[in-house]
């Protein structure tokens, strides 16, 4: 399926996300092994903390949701680098929503973050690794993606379409020997899970949720997903029929 990576000395790494939460972690465990790293978000301190002076990192702050701004700094870096290696969409937006406070404002900005940005990263990334005949692609979505969930009326739809594009992708990629995969964690420990007000089983660090994503790396499956505990449950509720799912996952979460 997906070509292996478990060297990534030298390897040229673009993040988009890096200023907190899994990106800020990814980036740092990738410059301690020897990857040339660019970092993008809109946080120009908070990108530079992870660099922490590293000669390999790139800053190319830019906004995800603004395509000009995403475009920009994807210039910028084939000025530097000429290409890429491996590319990660990690730029996400969450605010826990019941059908009673949908918003619409609130629900475009999550729409343009979580799923109008990775197309235009993909719009970006992916003539350049055609045009190397060689690289990866790769898209953070969520296990809230797999169906729907309580306090995720916006968000879990966003994720289930970046799983959709995701899929397409791989199947026009792979014959031409570009790697797709999609990243789809449990609950991780963020700005953006701070806002919860319930309990989040296996909940993980930032920083185990980097190791688990680069372990994927070295496999060459199409999906991440971590961690297994968690996420083999996700996917049994996933593929009950619609009269066992619904008064099951009311009765798990309290909806």
């Amino acid at each position: 399926m997906n070509p292996r990576i478990t060297d990534w000395q030298g390897k040229r790494v673009w993040l988009l996300g890096a200023s907190s939460g899994i990106g800020a972690a990814l980036g740092r465990l990738l410059l301690a092994r020897g990857a040339r790293v660019a970092l993008s978000a809109r946080k120009v301190t908070q990108l530079e903390e992870v660099a922490d002076g590293a000669r390999e990192a790139l800053l190319l702050p830019c906004d995800a949701a603004d395509e000009a701004s995403l475009r920009a700094a994807w210039d910028a870096l084939l000025a530097t680098w000429g290409g890429v290696d491996v590319a990660i969409y990690l730029a996400g937006d969450y605010v826990p929503m019941r059908a009673w406070e949908l918003d619409s404002t609130t629900a475009r900005r999550m729409i343009e973050v979580n799923f109008v940005g990775a197309v235009s990263f993909a719009t970006c990334v992916v003539p350049q690794l055609l045009a190397q005949g060689a690289g990866q692609i790769a898209f953070v979505a969520s296990v809230a993606g797999y169906r729907g969930l309580p306090k995720s009326l916006i968000y879990g739809p966003t994720k289930a379409a970046l799983i959709n594009f995701a899929e397409a992708l791989y199947i026009d990629l792979e014959a031409k020997g570009i790697g797709v995969r999609i990243i789809n964690p449990g609950f991780v420990a963020t700005p953006l899970t701070a806002q919860n007000d319930f309990a989040m089983p296996a909940l993980l660090t930032p920083e185990a949720a980097a190791q688990a994503t680069l372990d994927g790396f070295a496999g060459n499956a199409f999906e991440i997903d971590y961690p297994k505990r968690f996420t083999r449950a996700m996917k049994l509720l996933a593929h009950l029929p619609y009269r066992l799912y619904f008064p099951l996952i009311r009765r798990l979460t309290g909806a």
